[in-house]
């Protein structure tokens, strides 16, 4: 069985996004016939909020190998935090022992933090065995570039610009999230191989919701009341997403005008709004639940939660919220883990955004589209019913079809990843 050594300087317990692609690589890899052996800084260097179990969701079959970092209590009086700096050249040294013993057929290293892309040229020069990067987000990105150059995050941006063609220019094979990001290291870099790129989605696990749905986050920031019938939408409260949950909030109001006792069995639950880890403060979907009257009904918890505690709360919840905005473009990547969760569902979306469209070949839920803002008042009769639906237990509804989200399932994605490396070797 041929091997990849996947370098990813944060894994679980870690919480942050980009852990999720190793995890699920490392999880599903064997199915497609590739043996991984993870390289990563050890949990003792992180820095951010750990999660415990997380790391239990990583099969124990699976190869770990843990390096030192610089303390970051010193590094940070240096203004320097990221552990792909700090762990550098602990990384240098694993690699230097663990390719000459274990022979790899392929080095895979995941960003960010992207500081060990530049170990690229090293790796080809000293062992001639080839290098996958995957770049997940943009390195040098659009945001960074409007940041004031004397700043912090411009200083990133004008080393990014550096050292982003040092580290892909070595590598046999380049990977991220979307075509759009690769086009645009394509321009970028006249003399890179668009033939040697790919666009992979992160992906997300059905299985983590079964494993949610059993032994739930044990300390939640939120608990779901399950006194009461609870819908839930996770995830940031998006500013043209108002007119839709206004009128959400308007069928709810209109629905307990004729049947009070069944409304105020729901509680529609809003959390993560804010987007940010501690955005206590900031509420955007009270005050729209005030002006319809129902904020008795809605709970609004602005913080961003753990990975974790969001996936339980999909899986977890009677009913899910997927909201949209009023723009057809809305991207739909947002729905996924929503029907991986396989918890029915309350839509909005633009009628032509690829999300309703999806959303409605899946099935599993109540879809709701418009054409424009002025159709949005024509849906409240329904959405009423849907929640009286849900009030009185009456969902009856198929889960989604497994098909519609089948490229991004975690398994799908490590199968991608296979057909990468089954290219680069052959």
């Amino acid at each position: 069985m041929p091997k990849v050594v996947i370098l990813s300087p944060h894994f679980p317990p870690a919480t942050l996004a980009g852990v999720h692609r190793a995890r699920h690589m490392a999880k599903y890899l064997p199915a497609y016939g590739w043996e991984p052996i993870i390289i990563r800084a050890d949990e003792a260097h992180y820095t951010e909020k750990l999660d415990p179990e997380l790391a239990k969701l990583v099969p124990q079959t699976v190869r770990q190998i843990r390096t030192s970092a610089f303390p970051a209590t010193i590094a940070r009086k240096f203004g320097v935090g990221d552990i792909g700096l700090r762990a550098y050249l602990p990384f240098k040294q694993v690699l230097a022992q663990v390719i000459p013993s274990e022979r790899p057929d392929i080095v895979f290293i995941t960003g960010s933090p992207y500081y060990p892309f530049l170990l690229t040229h090293w790796i080809k020069q000293t062992f001639d065995i080839p290098v996958v990067l995957d770049l997940q987000d943009p390195w040098v990105s659009a945001e960074g570039a409007l940041r004031p150059k004397l700043s912090k995050g411009g200083l990133s941006h004008l080393l990014s610009k550096v050292l982003e063609p040092m580290a892909i220019k070595h590598a046999r094979f380049v990977t991220s999230v979307s075509d759009r990001q690769n086009d645009e290291m394509a321009e970028r870099y006249p003399w890179l191989n668009r033939l040697a790129m790919a666009a992979i989605p992160i992906g997300g696990d059905p299985e983590d919701f079964d494993a949610l749905r059993v032994n739930p986050p044990q300390c939640p920031i939120v608990r779901l009341d399950h006194t009461r019938i609870n819908l839930s939408y996770v995830g940031t409260f998006l500013p043209k997403a108002g007119p839709l949950v206004s009128t959400l909030f308007k069928a709810l109001s209109q629905f307990r005008e004729r049947a009070p006792d069944l409304a105020n069995k729901l509680l529609l639950n809003f959390v993560g709004t804010s987007n940010q880890p501690n955005g206590g403060g900031t509420h955007l979907i009270r005050p729209l639940a005030a002006a319809a009257g129902v904020q008795d009904l809605v709970n609004e918890v602005p913080q961003r939660v753990p990975f974790l505690e969001a996936l339980s709360i999909l899986a977890n919840s009677n009913g899910l919220m997927m909201i949209g905005s009023d723009e057809p473009h809305y991207t739909a990547s947002k729905i996924y883990p929503g029907l991986m969760s396989a918890t029915p569902f309350l839509s909005m979306f633009h009628a032509a955004s690829s999300a309703h469209k999806i959303l409605t070949e899946a099935g599993g839920g109540f879809p709701h589209s418009f054409n424009s803002v002025d159709e949005l008042p024509s849906l409240q009769k329904s959405l009423a019913y849907v929640f009286e639906r849900f009030a009185t237990g009456q969902i009856n509804v198929a889960p989604p079809n497994p098909a519609a989200y089948e490229d991004y399932t975690a398994k799908h994605v490590a199968g991608s990843f296979a057909d990468v490396f089954n290219r680069v070797i052959s």
